[in-house]
């Protein structure tokens, strides 16, 4: 089984993470040489509160 995680800013798409998720699942099962039913893929989305670059949050460098 190979597990991916992926991280992201939250309200991305629903169809972008579709197609993300099938993407990541055959290049992974096709690098493994798995089948692309023992791929696991898990989205973690983080609020823009939730995050910071430089010292600043997300939230806060959009609002500048």
């Amino acid at each position: 089984m190979v597990l991916l995680k992926v991280t992201l800013l939250e309200g991305r798409p629903l169809e972008k993470k579709r197609e993300l998720a099938k993407k990541l699942t055959e290049a992974a099962a096709r690098h493994f040489g798995v089948p692309r039913e023992d791929i696991r893929l898990i989205f973690y989305e983080v609020s823009r509160e939730d995050w910071a670059v430089g010292g600043t949050l997300m939230r806060d460098q959009e609002a500048g």
